[in-house]
């Protein structure tokens, strides 16, 4: 068989999901079997199959086989925007009921002639003094204490995760990262054309012995890991782990990108504490405040802080004047903390309704976060089951939208702890609970 017959077969089914003969969610025979029937080789076969995964029209669930995805016309698979689900256990931003007054009162006074003049005027990527002064004082924590001279702002966490990227990673370059991750790291990668490579995971985070094999195979530039309370899994990593993914960074010269966004949640101590100059730190503030006052930030090491200020301006994220001064404000006066604590107890709250409710069901989460990871049971596709949640105005994530690799998502679906009200958060799982129980085929015939 030509070199090129592979692709005229993937053209094929593409064809056939195009014109509607195939259609989401409908399975692909195994490989073996669309061999036999078409008289290839196997390996043929399997080379038809991982370039229907190259183009994202198919996703491989582990131990089920391949399956027509849910949206072909994606080929990054990101999370949505908000919907108008009945209740969204999707989109994470954790909002509290007494927080807005409490925002009042700190920005009260943002509004007067002498604050806007100094809040509207042309914003540069380090701030001001007293913004990067308030931005070390409020990040700094045990073992973790940077200076002001290391932050450079951007206006979201997206925007620093991107400046950080595009500052230690060349065009065309690769950067680790976890197996399952952040999703936006796709597309921010694809754009800066970066290629991410999957590091396996333990109970622990990315293994130390993966991350020196990836370097051996494909030589990374930098890593990007999740050490606290990590999106999707919740895990957090612990002090050996630590300690061992900072040994091998330093062995094999790389800088990590460490994502904290979630680490406001845990008292637990950065990779920044263990290597200073190894670390490029981001976070936000949009969890810990609101999503509607976002602004981004990085605390870069001193010989790295001139390429990502760089990055930033070139890149257009600078952070705008107002949002540097109302995030100042906050930090400064102590808004900030007393959210970071009614938020730390909310979410306590939350997963222990979440523990009680999911009992008898296999799910993973740290106790102290915004969002927990079910495993589904057999009878049951990640991608299905979102759509049977949707039918029922619950909207979910499916374990696809995290997976590095295509075809490598296993059976399972995160759930964001954070929009649902209370009463939302009891019938919502309790939907959920119920939809368990049902099976993938009873849903199809009777839906």
């Amino acid at each position: 068989m030509s070199k090129f017959e592979y692709v005229k077969l993937a053209d094929a089914i593409a064809a056939d999901i195009t014109n509607g003969t195939l259609r989401p969610g409908d399975r692909l025979p195994p490989q073996r079997n669309f061999a036999y029937d078409r008289g290839i080789a196997v390996s043929t076969a399997s080379r038809v199959y991982t370039e229907l995964l190259r183009r994202g029209l198919v996703v491989g669930e582990v131990g089920r086989g391949t399956f027509i995805s849910g949206d072909v016309r994606r080929e990054v698979e990101t999370v949505s925007e908000p919907r108008d689900a009945r209740i969204d256990f999707e989109v994470n931003y954790p909002l509290l009921p007494q927080q807005w007054a409490m925002i009042a009162k700190s920005l009260a006074g943002l509004e007067r002639v002498d604050a806007l003049e100094s809040a509207l005027r042309v914003s540069t990527s380090t701030g001001t003094k007293s913004a990067r002064n308030a931005a070390a004082a409020y990040l700094a924590r045990k073992d973790f204490a940077p200076q002001a001279e290391q932050i450079v702002f951007t206006a979201n966490g997206k925007q620093s995760l991107a400046a950080a990227l595009a500052a230690l990673v060349p065009t065309g370059g690769r950067c680790g990262v976890e197996a399952l991750t952040y999703p936006y790291v796709k597309s921010i990668a694809a754009r800066l054309g970066i290629t991410l490579v999957p590091i396996p995971m333990d109970e622990f985070g990315a293994r130390p012995d993966a991350i020196q094999k990836a370097h051996r195979e494909a030589h990374l530039s930098a890593l990007y890991l999740q050490p606290i309370i990590q999106n999707p899994l919740g895990v957090t990593m612990n002090a050996t782990r630590r300690a061992d993914i900072m040994r091998v960074a330093e062995k094999l010269d790389l800088t990590i990108i460490e994502d904290t966004v979630y680490g406001f949640l845990a008292d637990d101590t950065p990779l920044a504490a263990l290597g200073p100059d190894r670390c490029i730190v981001i976070d936000s503030l949009s969890k810990k405040v609101a999503p509607g006052l976002a602004l981004g930030i990085l605390v870069a090491p001193p010989h790295l802080r001139e390429s990502v200020m760089s990055a930033v301006r070139t890149g257009g994220w600078t952070a705008s004047g107002h949002a540097l001064a109302a995030g100042q404000r906050l930090m400064a006066d102590g808004t900030v903390a007393e959210l970071t604590r009614l938020k730390r107890i909310d979410a306590t709250r939350r997963q222990q309704t979440a523990a009680r409710l999911l009992a008898g069901y296999q799910h993973a989460a740290d106790p102290r976060s915004y969002h927990l990871w079910l495993t589904l049971p057999p009878h049951w596709r990640s991608q299905t089951f979102v759509a049977a949640a949707a039918r029922r105005g619950i909207a979910l994530t499916p374990s696809s939208t995290f997976a590095i690799a295509h075809g490598h998502a296993p059976n399972a679906v995160r759930l964001a702890l954070a929009p649902p009200s209370f009463e939302q958060l009891d019938s919502g799982l309790r939907t959920i609970v119920s939809l368990l129980g049902t099976k993938e085929e009873d849903f199809d015939s009777t839906e």
